[in-house]
């Protein structure tokens, strides 16, 4: 199983639709996969319709129940909750709170040993919540858009992740129990703008980059309507339409997942 935390401290680089359709591909190539939503705003599990403050991933964080939901037969998901944004007062005195995700999917490892990948949406912060996710995680899968705020965001993620690793240490050996590797993804980037080519150049040299994604309204709006763009591809019209797309987005995900099952 590879855990995978898709986690940016800025908002709105299309993490959730990312880790959507990164989920629904991988679970279309025979994957077993589980996606938790841990953003309060709920955005992922909204996508699937899911609505609901019971049995959720905040759950996890109080030692109570949690479900997860069976989408299809590949995919499914632990939904987030409004409440998520009240742990970081709620847990504020815990010594272990930055851990507590990780002793429940140790504590119920025979319920998640099926997934061959785990996806962790994660709120733009770097708080308690976020930091549990990376906790757990052997990857983190950082979207940057062509801006000068992205290439800070990279920075400022990178800075933040090694702050976090000196702190979270075993005591008797002094070795980190934070050992989430950081890449990033290029997305929403245009073939015929200045700013997306310099961006693309830029980054490509960057040995931390493992895929680039174009810019597309499709992309954008499979969220929103709540359909996967591998089932998009499935009406001829809407593939041929947007043929040039659907490579290089195939060739993307094949990227990310060659580098995360390495």
């Amino acid at each position: 199983m590879k855990i995978i935390s898709v986690s940016a401290v800025k908002g709105g680089v299309g993490k959730t639709t990312i880790t959507f359709n990164f989920g629904e591909w991988l679970s279309r190539q025979g994957y077993k996969v589980l996606l938790i939503d841990t953003d309060h705003q709920c955005s992922l599990s909204q996508t699937y319709n899911l609505f609901t403050n019971e049995n959720t991933i905040y759950n996890a964080f109080m030692n109570e129940e949690v479900e997860i939901h069976k989408i299809h037969d590949n995919l499914s998901i632990i939904p987030a909750s409004p409440m998520l944004d009240e742990l970081e007062v709620e847990l504020s005195s815990k010594h272990n709170k930055d851990l507590l995700l990780m002793m429940w999917l140790q504590d119920n490892v025979d319920r998640i040993k099926e997934f061959d990948f785990i996806l962790i949406d994660c709120h733009p912060d770097f708080q308690t919540v976020t930091k549990n996710a990376i906790a757990v995680s052997h990857y983190i899968l950082s979207p940057i858009e062509p801006s000068q705020y992205g290439y800070m965001s990279k920075s400022l993620l990178i800075e933040r992740l090694q702050n976090f690793k000196d702190e979270v240490i075993d005591a008797r050996t002094r070795e980190t129990y934070i050992t989430a590797i950081p890449y990033f993804v290029g997305n929403r980037i245009r073939h015929n703008t200045k700013s997306s080519r310099e961006f693309s150049e830029k980054i490509s040299q960057d040995k931390g980059t493992i895929a680039m994604i174009p810019e597309k309204e499709l992309f954008n709006r499979s969220t929103l309507d709540g359909v996967p763009l591998v089932e998009m591809e499935k009406d001829k019209d809407v593939f041929n339409s947007n043929k040039v797309f659907y490579e290089k987005l195939n060739f993307a995900f094949n990227e990310i997942t060659n580098k995360i099952k390495a």
